[in-house]
């Protein structure tokens, strides 16, 4: 196992910072980022950060996390969390643990947000934090 932790963010993550702040906050992705390098050296990890739109990306680095052999994958797959059984039969096909990650808490929102195909197979959830869900993830995945 490698000290590598993927950390894979799902559409319309690259808007952070501009997009619905009230929900999730001013921070952009690249801050996340920045975030969990500072924090992933002092735990002997290393980073392995990406975004995309497109599910089918997504499929491929747990893919890739898995041929890697890396320590853990810290998952915000956004709106394909409640929508993706590709994603759901991913995570189900790799040894990597997948941690879930959301910057607001889905049961509290629209009803169709309370059903987690991610969570069906992740290991753990962190949610509700804001960006603090991603460090308190980083601190998960350096447990295991």
């Amino acid at each position: 196992m490698t000290n590598t932790v993927f950390v894979l963010n799902g559409p319309n993550l690259n808007l952070l910072g501009t997009r619905e702040p009230e929900i999730y906050g001013t921070e952009t992705l690249a801050d996340i980022e920045t975030m969990l390098h500072e924090q992933a050296g002092p735990l002997g990890l290393e980073i392995s950060f990406h975004q995309t739109n497109h599910e089918g990306q997504l499929v491929d680095w747990l893919h890739e996390a898995n041929r890697q052999d890396a320590k853990a994958v810290l998952l915000n797959a956004a709106a394909y969390t409640h929508t993706s059984i590709a994603l759901l039969d991913a995570i189900k096909a790799i040894a990597v643990p997948v941690i879930e990650v959301h910057l607001s808490d889905p049961s509290t929102r629209e009803e169709f947000r309370h059903v987690s195909y991610v969570g069906m197979a992740a290991a753990d959830c962190v949610q509700g934090l804001g960006p603090r869900s991603y460090a308190v993830a980083l601190d998960k995945a350096a447990a295991l």
